[in-house]
């Protein structure tokens, strides 16, 4: 075996390599090989198991008796191969031998050379073997006419799923539309939180200013938030709205400090569900109009801010 692993030139003529058990196992460790000729042999298919040794394989012949499949991967070893020689081709008429016409042309490496009994022909001329076992149709023509990939189907296929995309973004709009600016400046947030946990909140000039309202949150303990009729008709505090509850709802902690400056009824409420639902489940206070209470709402209200361990 020692010997076999160092051979250079190895013939097998009318071996049949359909009977037996593993065909590849033949070929395998045969580094070393240069010249490689199969002479009137029989074999199922030509693939890569058969040939992934072959790193120094120059020249390869082939005259197989059966009818057999080329498969792509039986090249890609090769990466030695200078001439590659078909005596006989017998393949199917089918679509996974259709590759071999393109390489075969197109792999200026290695060298095809066609014979027919000893007569050189070239690839245009090559036939196939149908599918009923009868018919003979030349396999340039036939892999033309039902390998080549359409125009018409490759639009279709890209039409289809540009409509499919674009019927996915129309659902997950109107399924989670509310959810996506908060949940992208959420993450926003947390980045410019992880990045800058020790600056304050504060807004800074000259920057974007959903970018302030961002970082202005999330550099922040707890929001608080003033809620005014005013207040409700801005676009800008409604936007701080949403992302502060969204933080509120992802966080699960008490972040969020309500204080009504005036009394609102609950159907001015109603459009801003998620204040409403706000509170309808969380204390919240209300901004005393008799003066003499107001002292006790900024003791409340200090007592809210408090940290936890100084509460």
């Amino acid at each position: 075996m020692y010997q076999l692993i160092h051979l250079r030139k190895l013939t097998l003529i009318q071996v049949d390599l359909l009977i037996q058990r593993s065909a590849d196992i033949i070929f395998h460790n045969r580094t070393k090989l240069e010249v490689l000729k199969l002479s009137n042999c029989r074999i199922d298919s030509l693939e890569g198991g058969l040939t992934k040794d072959f790193k120094s394989l120059k020249t390869f012949y082939l005259r197989i008796e059966n009818i057999y499949h080329v498969i792509y991967s039986f090249t890609e070893p090769l990466s030695s191969l200078k001439f590659l020689i078909l005596d006989t081709l017998q393949i199917f008429c089918s679509c996974d031998n259709a590759w071999l016409i393109a390489w075969a042309k197109g792999y200026r490496p290695v060298e095809v050379i066609m014979l027919n009994h000893e007569v050189m022909y070239n690839l245009e001329d090559l036939i196939c073997l149908s599918d009923n076992g009868l018919d003979t149709p030349n396999f340039v023509k036939y892999t033309e006419a039902n390998s080549t990939t359409e125009v018409g189907f490759v639009l279709f296929a890209a039409t289809s799923l540009g409509v499919l995309f674009f019927m996915l973004v129309v659902l997950v709009h109107n399924l989670a539309g509310p959810y996506l600016l908060p949940l992208y400046y959420i993450i926003l947030g947390w980045l410019s939180e992880a990045t800058r946990s020790n600056t304050r909140g504060d807004f800074q000039l000259g920057k974007d200013i959903v970018e302030n309202i961002t970082d202005s949150l999330y550099r922040s303990r707890r929001t608080h938030c003033l809620v005014s009729r005013h207040y409700l008709h801005s676009n800008w505090c409604s936007l701080e709205m949403k992302l502060a509850t969204s933080r509120l709802q992802v966080e699960q902690r008490d972040i969020l400090l309500l204080v009504f400056l005036e009394k609102i009824p609950l159907c001015r409420l109603s459009p801003h569900h998620r204040l409403a639902r706000l509170v309808k489940t969380r204390t919240y206070l209300d901004w005393p109009q008799d003066p003499h209470q107001h002292q006790a709402f900024w003791d409340r209200l200090w007592a809210k801010l408090k940290p936890p361990t100084e509460a």
